[in-house]
């Protein structure tokens, strides 16, 4: 594609993000006169900072400028230098100026007198200087043209497609690369040689995104259809069976009868009329099963199909990337050696916006924070340019993305010094954080390593951003570093939303989905294999010690697998691991995604979406990345919030799982755990030993939990002992059933953690 080519896609697709983005920013200012206005702040910081990066990328100075001059306002609002109604006010009036200015490309790139009235206004009421329009800095691009200005809004709906431009390559990747971001935006025609652009233009239609979306979404639920037509023609092939067995009985119990002739007779016409049946029906039978088993296949090569369509090419993103990288990095006097490999693979268009989002904040900090300048390089025996890679990889449905640079690396101790100063850890965290636990540091909201804001960074906004989109999409993010030699993030992402292959696990009688591209492996939980790390219960896997967690407490839906043996899914998230035990394995299969509807599940933690299973079941998709989350902030060491006492608890759970699994969180507190396998064996306890406070189950056998606790608390001689129930009965009625028999504190199993057992066990002690 020519430069002006390249140049008007580019802006098309900056001006439709950026209304949409404009919008957000709007809706995010009104709130911030609202009480709790912590969160918009923070999101319309990151807004207005993602929004300044493309802009400048683009060399739409002009934008830029304004959306830096808000920030500033922004944040002059926040440490209470500029009064809330006044920047409210003022931040209303700016994103007016920059929808005018995303109207007119030609003056976003040399600014107007409004624009620049407004950057005044917001420079002197946040009381920072004007951030400078011209000069060096990454709006000067003079080897690209001028912004063409955008086609009037009639002409887009009303004009015929255009013809494409002169640039080879297949129709299908050429009209996904040309396609606009935005959700509501047309797909442009594909580009094609000249001699073949009247051919290919014949073949090719400018088709809505959202029509995909939806061809999306059915052809998921036509394959479940299919999937249902299976099992209904394994019923019927099986109602067939009984009625043929039906006629065997019938014919035998007749060749056993005394029958005079004309019985007889009409009893051997009855018996051939039972052949021919049998055989008629299980001739449709076969016939039935292949008409299936064709039409399951052509609905799967659909749905692929349309996957494929919804794929966009990473080059439509990267291609603005190296001479944005080699202006952003010589306003700084650094010389940057950047490339991309691999950026043919495709994505889901509806990432694509998302992925960008990353990259710019991946490129600008490692330009900023990972190079260094080439006096620093010399003496460090580094060439003089920077070395900046993108490497792109597909991993059977995952999409690895990777940005690499061979500057200063990431100084852990440095990490937890700033975060310290930053008071967002004490000192004794830091000093318990690991090398890697310091690294992601980083990722925490309002973390930088800057004293001051420059033009690129200091405002703490931009990896928590990265790994916020990035897990959004069901994918995670890596880092890795080597102090003076340089930093890799990784992103690994699925590569289309549309369809999922997953691993289907049961948890009581429902049916739950985890990403196949984040199991590492099934297993069975054995006796010998499980073992304590630092008070957290963990299975050994392939010579390596990783967290067992079981999924149904975690999720809040039953109380643990009560087998010996449990089956347990090995999920990996990142460098971590851990084995979530499930009650059964249901299958494997791909399936049509779906968003959460309604209040039930929708917000709901560690939930992803749903999807129709052929039995006419819904399977919920889980989170991997926030349940993995869960899982670090279970398994990591609480030594701060260790109480000073040691207690001595008793445990009573009938389930061997649920009680490792809580005997592990007691233990994290520095208290000293026995167990109990009902409610007779914890009262027997009691009566022969001492014990500063009891947790007990509810549904047990033999006493339940609401039975021991009533019983305890009239035994005078240990009535005083304090009790604790967890269930994972979560209704209020449970809950005063608890009170009522006389219990001290009431925990629901799905919402337990150190935390909230900590606090409980605090105040009870």
């Amino acid at each position: 594609m020519d430069t002006e080519a390249l140049k008007k896609s580019l802006l098309k697709k900056f001006q439709e993000v950026s209304a949409d983005r404009l919008q957000k920013i709007q809706l995010g200012v009104l709130d911030l006169e609202k009480p709790h206005a912590d969160q918009a702040a923070e999101d319309v910081a990151r807004e207005l900072h993602t929004m300044k990066g493309e802009a400048r990328m683009l060399g739409l100075a002009s934008i830029g400028q304004l959306a830096h001059a808000a920030e500033d306002m922004l944040r002059a609002e926040r440490e209470g230098k500029a009064a809330t109604e006044v920047a409210t006010d003022l931040l209303l009036r700016a994103c007016d100026v920059l929808s005018d200015l995303l109207e007119d490309m030609a003056a976003a790139h040399t600014g107007t007198p409004s624009s620049e009235e407004m950057c005044k206004a917001l420079a002197d009421a946040s009381g920072h200087p004007v951030p400078p329009l011209n000069g060096r800095t990454v709006t000067q691009r003079p080897s690209v043209p001028p912004p063409l200005p955008p086609e009037p809004a009639a002409a887009k709906t009303a004009s015929p497609p255009r013809p494409p431009p002169a640039e080879p390559g297949p129709a299908l990747a050429a009209a996904a690369a040309a396609a606009p971001v935005h959700a509501k935006a047309e797909e442009e025609a594909p580009a094609a040689p000249a001699a073949a652009k009247t051919a290919i233009a014949d073949r090719s239609i400018r088709v809505n995104v959202e029509v995909l979306d939806s061809l999306g979404l059915l052809a998921g639920d036509l394959l479940v259809e299919s999937a249902r037509s299976r099992l209904r023609g394994l019923e019927t092939e099986e109602l067939f069976e009984r009625f043929s067995r039906l006629g065997d009985r019938f014919m035998r119990l007749g060749e056993h009868l005394h029958l005079n002739g004309e019985v007889r007779s009409e009893l051997d016409r009855i018996e051939s009329d039972l052949h021919m049946l049998r055989d008629d029906a299980f001739r449709f039978v076969r016939r039935n099963d292949d008409g299936i088993n064709t039409l399951h296949g052509n609905l799967a090569k659909m749905a692929d199909t349309v996957a494929e369509a919804r794929l966009v090419p990473l080059s439509t993103v990267f291609d603005a990337f190296p001479r944005a990288v080699r202006d952003l990095a010589r306003t700084q006097g650094k010389d940057v050696d950047f490339g991309v490999e691999n950026a043919d693979l495709g994505v889901d268009r509806s990432m694509l916006a998302d992925v960008r989002d990353a990259l710019v904040h991946l490129l600008r900090n490692a330009v900023d924070h990972g190079l260094e300048s080439p006096d620093t390089r010399q003496q460090m025996g580094k060439p003089d340019a920077g070395r900046i890679r993108i490497k792109v990889r597909a991993d059977g449905d995952m999409l690895h993305i990777e940005v690499e640079d061979d500057g200063r690396g990431i100084d852990p101790e440095r990490l937890k010094q700033v975060a310290v100063g930053r008071r967002l850890i004490t000192q004794a965290q830091a000093v318990a954080l690991s090398e890697r636990e310091a690294i992601d540091l980083i990722f925490r909201p309002g973390f930088s390593t800057r004293d001051q804001v420059s033009e690129i960074s200091g405002r703490g906004v931009g990896m928590d951003v990265v790994k916020r989109k990035v897990e959004a999409l069901g994918g995670s993010v890596g880092v890795a570093s080597r102090l003076g030699r340089g930093a890799t993030f990784t992103l690994r992402l699925p590569q289309s939303l549309a369809l999922m292959k997953v691993l289907l696990v049961r948890l009581g009688d429902d049916v739950y989905g985890i990403p196949a591209a984040d199991v590492v492996a099934v297993t069975r939980v054995k006796a010998e294999d499980r073992m304590e790390v630092f008070g957290t219960l963990a299975v050994k896997h392939r010579g390596k010690p990783i967290a067992l967690v079981a999924l149904g407490p975690l999720l809040g839906v039953n109380g643990g697998n009560r087998m010996d043996k449990p089956p347990a899914v090995v999920v990996r998230h990142s460098d971590d691991n851990a084995a979530l035990v499930v009650d059964g394995f249901v299958d494997e299969r791909e399936v049509a995604v779906k968003p959460c509807g309604g209040d039930f599940l929708k917000g709901a933690p560690f939930i992803a979406g749903t999807a129709a299973l052929e039995d006419g079941r819904i399977a919920v998709l889980c989170h991997v990345p926030d349940i993995m989350a869960e899982v670090r902030r279970m398994a990591r060491p609480v030594t701060q919030q260790a109480a000073s006492k040691r207690l001595k608890v008793l445990l009573v759970d009938d389930s061997p799982i649920a009680r490792a699994t809580e005997g592990a969180l007691v233990k994290a507190l520095g208290h000293s755990v026995e167990e109990a396998q009902d409610g007779e064996e914890a009262y027997a306890k009691v009566q022969n030993a001492t014990y500063d406070l009891i947790l007990t189950d509810v549904q047990m056998p033999k006493m339940d939990g609401f039975s021991l606790t009533r019983r305890l608390k009239t035994t005078a001689a240990v009535a005083r002992i304090p009790v604790i129930i967890l269930s994972s009965l979560a209704s209020p009625e449970d809950k005063r059933r608890g009170l009522e028999a006389g219990a001290d504190g009431y925990l629901v199993k799905g919402e337990l953690g150190v935390e909230s057992l900590a606090q409980t066990i605090e105040r009870l002690t």
